[in-house]
């Protein structure tokens, strides 16, 4: 499918859309979690975020957690449904100090029957990734973001390119990949469109979603007014319709939309949730996430794809 068929997709009429990408779901809904095992002091300039050290958002900065703490956040998010769980860390890419100190979290994460690990620490080189795939990392995170037409007006610290040579090593060590975007930071709606075919290029297992929450002395700091709920839906619905075989999945903002869409959207494209808080916004409690699954019928995913 190219980019005029994904834009005539786009701006059909939002029912017959979502009727089109409901095709592509299943009944099953999985759920991942994530901590956030250090925060702040990034050295990168991404507009949107509020752990650059570019702009002063007053967040709390910490060092990398221990492997008990992750592993309590990692047997908690179990107990909530999650057969996934991530070590998100701050930073363009980790250095050798903390890099072994984030092998030796993942390997604590491993001894967890029913957790898959997966990882999120930035821009990886050739050996940085084999290690990780030598330590049994199951899924390595690492969004796009935004199309790569639009990139330098969200990031000149380091480029689309980069962040893509990433994903090509996760893959090269036959790690899952889970690469997605953060919608509503001033792209066009021809741009969201760019971002499904790149996707389709990269073929990632999994595709977070994000939605821009806008961070007070940020430089999007007043983006509440760059997507709607019904542009929302309408990406979501292309990104199904053009990666059929990746799970698109709920992570940050997608409060934003309202619990109906919320549930619109599980029910015709999105087949993933990262559930509870994310790395430094709120997001639904998992408790409140399984009645949603229940009430959709929908089956939640256990570890190996068990329902």
């Amino acid at each position: 499918m190219n980019k005029e068929q994904l834009l005539k997709l786009y701006n059909m009429p939002l029912d017959e859309l979502l009727n089109v990408s409901s095709k592509y779901v299943s009944d099953k809904i999985e759920f991942c979690s994530l901590v956030n095992a250090r925060n702040g002091k990034c050295s990168q300039n991404c507009k949107y975020c509020a752990q650059s050290s570019y702009y002063r958002t007053d967040i709390e900065e910490y060092p990398l957690i221990s492997k008990q703490d992750a592993a309590k956040a990692a047997l908690e998010a179990k107990q909530n449904g999650a057969i996934r769980f991530a070590v998100v860390t701050s930073g363009k890419s980790p250095d050798e100090e903390s890099f072994d100190k984030i092998l030796d979290l993942i390997d604590e994460l491993n001894k967890i029957d029913g957790i898959k690990s997966c990882a999120s620490i930035g821009i990886l080189n050739d050996y940085q990734a084999k290690l990780l795939s030598e330590h049994g990392l199951k899924r390595f995170h690492h969004n796009i973001n935004t199309a790569e037409s639009y990139y330098k007006n969200i990031c000149t610290t380091h480029s689309w390119q980069d962040r893509l040579n990433t994903c090509k090593l996760v893959k090269k060590y036959g790690m899952e990949l889970c690469c997605g975007v953060i919608l509503g930071m001033g792209e066009s709606i021809e741009q969201r469109v760019e971002m499904a075919l790149e996707l389709k290029d990269i073929e990632p297992d999994s595709i977070p979603i994000n939605i821009l929450m806008p961070i007070a002395k940020t430089p999007f700091e007043n983006y509440y007014d760059k997507i709607d709920e019904e542009n929302i839906m309408r990406t979501l619905a292309v990104f199904k319709i053009a990666n059929p075989k990746s799970i698109l999945r709920f992570c940050g903002g997608r409060l934003r939309l309202s619990d109906e869409n919320q549930e619109k959207a599980l029910k015709t494209c999105v087949e993933g949730i990262l559930t509870g808080n994310y790395l430094t916004t709120t997001g639904k409690k998992p408790e409140d996430d399984i009645i949603t699954v229940g009430k959709l019928n929908k089956k939640l995913v256990k570890i190996n794809g068990k329902i």
